[in-house]
């Protein structure tokens, strides 16, 4: 039998200790007179300290960035039912995110693993700043709480160079609150709805002298809208700030993060479309699922200087995984780091400068062990493995604004990543031993223009080269040769975008047209699509990757029923022109996986306690299944509506339906190579979408 990686008691308990201690924290805080002799908590949430900046000074930052970027202030998400990052990402242009089931996505960005069938590669996540990938640059996002955001940060492709990230997806950070950026020093929220969703969340937050403390427990559990789809997660956050001196000051995060999550499986095309419903037979007798425990400890010390600011970052990540799937997977390891960076403003001849420079240096080991699933419990032992991982950079950026209102912008990323696997054979079902050791280096530059047409008007242009470094998945797979490793050589690419952002009376735009030129792309495809084996990986030749990511925001009305309320009309687009150029077997086919156009048109009306906002969800026309482009399937127009409503001051009651003309729809597909070739059902390795849903809640911020 399987040992479970936790306890569903223990986890419930542990969490609630974690809630009980800030509990007991906050009152005693507020009572001490000599504890808390202190300023005003800042409740709208724009204060902010040396290592936790304020909201206003995140997204100044973001938009001094030479290069496509999106901020997203969580205020835009309290009132609405938020639970995956689809929720949380759905109206950023150039990203795009689709559910499978539970908190499983795909997040691609500009077709960053656009044909992986599972978890995420291409692009880096970060949490405050500080990477939650595991060192082989896979990663999920199960730790990710949208209850426990401040803001998030997208930066597209190489303009991720900040954060020492150079993929060709860029970089997404998920930025937590402090008690100095707090909505509010205590926020208690309960909401739910279909499929039998309730879920509860409290925060708590206070300051205490040179001291701040923020807590943030979630517990979620939904029987999901397929069969075999239950969703059951614990997340608790937590953070410790303390000024050390004037000009110093340290910051410890926590966080765990307990998922268990069934998995009803892919299904044919047919099956997905008139029984959306319904499990894969194999996933039910597989009792497949994923539980994972993961527990994540990180500190950012800042220092002011003379000149500019240090920040030195250090983290470690514990993750227990127990997936039976086609075979059960045990995994349990670690990931630690440690990253220097420095940013700072001075004058060189007169003219304004502005640098960062920084280091990382992170790595992890994972103990990945296989057995025969037998009705998810663990049968013979197929696999003893360990997973070594090493990676070391060093990157650097630079505007030089040569004229009052324009700057030239330089950079470049230096890396070195050591990927090394070893199967220590000795099991009836994998007698031989196997070992191999693989390093991957580059170096990637970055060179653009930032115009300042105006204070709310920017105009910008850059190119940038990435790399993508194979992580173990694609690394470890079974091939014709019998090698350990499969051959694959890192993905690159030359990334040109221009465009423009910000305010002309009326109108917010967001604009970036930009076009990737790939050698060796890593391209995936589900050599048995059936049986949920995982994707087979090669390298393309050459593929190129180009689209438009836009936004606009259009105030239609004002002043329309009372005094302070507003009209707006907001249209997302994302297009995505991703192709195989001149290949051998695909020709100048389309990558499969990701849909030509992705549409998001939301008119929304706002008073002083009140919203409404009706949404169509647009896909035209849908994606290729498969790399022959031998099947497409159907687009889709979904219908939803959001609405808030004040009950009495900080107490906030919402409703979020959503489908509601019950459209069934194609979410996601596991890429195959030819479908036409599978015979008349297809392959098995389409996820439907979710039907007709509505979630309410109500939440009070004190």
């Amino acid at each position: 039998m399987p040992r479970p990686p936790f306890p569903a008691g223990l986890a419930r308990s542990r969490l609630a200790a974690g809630l009980l201690l800030a509990a007991s924290l906050a009152p005693a805080c507020a009572q001490s007179p000599d504890i808390l002799a202190l300023p005003q908590i800042d409740v709208a949430g724009t204060g902010g300290s040396l290592t936790a900046p304020s909201v206003p000074e995140l997204r100044r930052t973001l938009e001094r960035t030479v290069g496509s970027v999106a901020f997203v202030d969580a205020e835009a998400i309290q009132n609405r039912y938020a639970n995956t990052l689809r929720d949380v990402l759905k109206d950023v242009p150039g990203v795009y995110v689709q559910e499978r089931y539970g908190q499983e996505l795909r997040l691609s960005v500009r077709g960053s693993g656009i044909a992986r069938g599972f978890h995420l590669r291409g692009l880096e996540l970060l949490q405050d700043g500080i990477p939650l990938n595991l060192a082989d640059g896979s990663g999920d996002f199960y730790q990710v709480d949208p209850l426990a955001l401040r803001a998030v940060e997208v930066y597209k492709g190489g303009n991720a160079l900040s954060f020492g990230a150079t993929t060709l997806g860029g970089a997404i950070n998920f930025v937590t609150p402090t008690a100095h950026t707090a909505f509010a020093p205590t926020i208690l929220r309960i909401d739910g709805g279909s499929f039998n969703t309730i879920r509860e969340n409290v925060q708590v937050s206070r300051i205490a002298g040179p001291a701040d403390l923020l807590v943030n427990g979630t517990i979620t559990n939904s029987d999901g809208y397929r069969i075999h789809d239950t969703q059951r997660t614990q997340n608790f956050n937590a953070n410790l700030g303390y000024v050390l001196a004037p000009g110093v000051e340290t910051r410890f995060y926590t966080g765990l993060y307990l998922t268990d999550q069934k998995l009803p499986g892919a299904l044919t095309l047919r099956q997905a479309l008139t029984d959306p419903t319904r499990a894969n037979p194999a996933a039910v007798s597989g009792n497949q699922s994923r539980k994972v425990e993961t527990e994540r400890i990180a500190n950012r010390t800042s220092f002011l200087l003379d000149v500019g600011k240090l920040d030195i970052d250090s983290w470690a990540i514990h993750k227990s995984l127990y997936h039976p799937i086609f075979q059960v997977i045990d995994q349990d390891g670690w990931t630690y780091g440690v990253s220097p960076h420095w940013a700072g403003t001075f004058e060189v001849g007169g003219f304004r400068n502005e640098t960062l420079l920084g280091l990382r240096a992170f790595a992890g080991q994972n103990s990945a062990l296989q057995f025969l699933n037998v009705a998810g419990s663990r049968g013979a032992q197929t696999r003893n493995t360990l997973q070594s991982a090493s990676n070391y950079e060093a990157y650097g950026e630079n505007r030089f604004w040569f004229l009052p209102d324009v700057a030239l912008m330089t950079g470049a990323k230096l890396f070195s990543a050591n990927r090394t696997y070893s199967d220590k054979g000795g099991l009836p079902l994998n007698p031989a031993a196997q070992f191999a050791n693989r390093t991957y280096e580059g170096l990637n530059p970055k060179l653009g223009l930032l115009w300042q047409v105006r204070p709310d008007l920017q105009v910008f242009g850059d190119v940038t080269r990435s790399a993508d470094v194979p992580d173990f998945s694609d690394l470890v797979q079974q091939n014709l040769a019998g090698s350990t490793f499969v051959p694959l050589r890192a993905q690159r690419a030359w990334t040109v975008e221009a465009g423009a952002r910000g305010r002309i009376g009326d109108l917010a735009l967001d604009l970036t047209l930009y076009r990737a030129d790939l050698r060796d792309e890593l391209i995936n495809f589900n050599p048995n699509a059936g049986l949920g084996i995982p994707a087979a990986t090669f390298n393309a030749p050459r593929t190129r990757h180009q689209g438009v990511e836009a936004a606009a925001s259009l105030d239609l009305a004002r002043g329309l029923i009372a005094g302070g309320d507003a009209l707006t009309l907001t249209q997302i687009w994302t297009h995505n022109d991703f192709r195989f150029v001149a290949d051998p077997v695909f020709g100048n086919n389309r990558i499969a996986g990701i849909p030509p156009d992705v549409l998001r048109t939301v008119l929304a009306y706002t008073r002083p306690g009140f919203s409404l906002a009706p949404a169509l969800d647009w896909v035209p026309l849908g994606p290729f299944s498969d790399h022959a482009n031998t099947q497409r399937v159907p687009g889709y127009a979904l219908l939803g509506v959001q609405a808030a409503l004040d009950l009495a001051p900080g107490v906030t009651l919402f409703v979020d339906a959503r489908n509601l003309t019950d459209k069934r729809t194609i979410s996601d597909i596991a890429v195959v190579v030819n479908a036409a070739a599978l015979g008349p059902a297809g392959p098995v390795s389409f996820y439907p979408g979710t039907g007709r849903s509505v979630f309410a809640g109500v939440r009070g911020a004190f």
